[in-house]
């Protein structure tokens, strides 16, 4: 007990010590009209950390400043599209099929400050948990329906233009449009994704609603302290946040990092897709370039083209690859 006593008297003169610098922080923090922090403005969160951590890192939770230089200048090299030869195929094409060229893309090209090895910090591998049976058996039945792309609502919400895996919810960095928008009012925060350019209104509220079920699923926010936390449930579709089901349940929380950066965490809880929750964080930085909108022709032209020729295949009694059936 003798021992505890001068830690605990340590800890409280240096709190008290902390104190006015601590006030001096809060008092310059911008607010808004209804006294809470002022997070209005465009940020970008693109980075090249990955959600999960590499293979290679599994050991390595985060990387020594000579370490993120040589595996940023690496990684750049191995994504960037230009480099990669059609015949032998990279960066997780195969041959013969390679995406845009370099001029498209708006990856990261650092990692974040941290230098941690994966976005994910929990569970301690840095890594999504694996698929429970419930969300494997989930995962089976979308894909199949997909392969065969028995009707539009068979294929993927990226497909359809309706969501993207980056822009979330939850955000997370991907290839390009890594920036959004955020506007405050009194009662609700809007949050505007570049990437399919969808707009998150979000009421502050405590109760939840389910009168209409929305492909990002209904959101509401409230304040704790100078973090906004932002809950969302009841979504409308099985195929949400990383593979989650409809009954995924996410929490993420804004608080100033500097007066330019924004520390974005969030946390996924899905029992019918992994046995146990997981949580990520990355700097969201502030920019002053517009968001632009995003014109997504796959959902315009592309979803007609594939059913179309899935229908000719049927017809002709031929596979979806062409291939004649056996």
């Amino acid at each position: 007990m003798n021992n505890r006593i001068p830690g605990a008297l340590g800890i409280a003169i240096a709190s008290l010590l902390l104190a006015p610098g601590l006030l001096a922080q809060a008092s310059d923090m911008p607010r808004t009209e209804y006294g809470v922090p002022d997070f209005q403005g465009t940020y970008t969160y693109r980075t090249l950390t990955p959600l999960n951590r590499p293979r290679e890192l599994a050991d390595k939770a985060t990387l020594t400043a000579e370490e993120a230089i040589e595996w940023q200048e690496f990684e750049n090299r191995r994504q960037n599209r230009d480099l990669i030869i059609d015949s032998v195929g990279g960066a997780s094409y195969p041959p013969g099929v390679i995406s845009y060229n370099e001029f498209w893309y708006e990856r990261g090209i650092e990692t974040i400050a941290d230098r941690r090895t994966s976005l994910i910090y929990d569970p301690p591998d840095g890594r999504i948990p694996a698929t429970n049976a419930a969300g494997l058996e989930r995962r089976a039945k979308i894909a199949e329906a997909a392969r065969l792309s028995i009707g539009p609502e068979a294929r993927t919400l990226a497909d359809r233009c309706l969501m993207s895996g980056g822009a979330g919810p939850p955000m997370v960095s991907g290839a390009y449009n890594n920036n959004m928008q955020l506007i405050q009012t009194r009662d609700h925060i809007v949050i505007v994704n570049e990437m399919i350019h969808r707009a998150r209104i979000i009421r502050l509220d405590s109760e939840h609603h389910t009168r209409q079920l929305k492909w990002d699923g209904d959101s509401v926010a409230h304040w704790e302290g100078d973090t906004l936390v932002i809950n969302t449930q009841n979504f409308y579709y099985d195929q949400n946040g990383r593979g989650s089901s409809a009954s995924m349940k996410l929490e993420e929380r804004f608080s100033w990092i500097d007066k330019n950066t924004l520390g974005y965490d969030f946390t996924i809880e899905d029992p019918l897709t992994w046995d146990v929750s997981w949580s990520a964080k990355l700097p969201m930085r502030r920019i002053s370039d517009p968001l632009y909108e995003y014109a997504c022709h796959e959902g315009n032209h592309g979803l007609a083209g594939i059913l179309a020729g899935w229908r000719r295949y049927e017809s002709e009694g031929l596979n979806g690859d062409g291939t004649a059936k056996q």
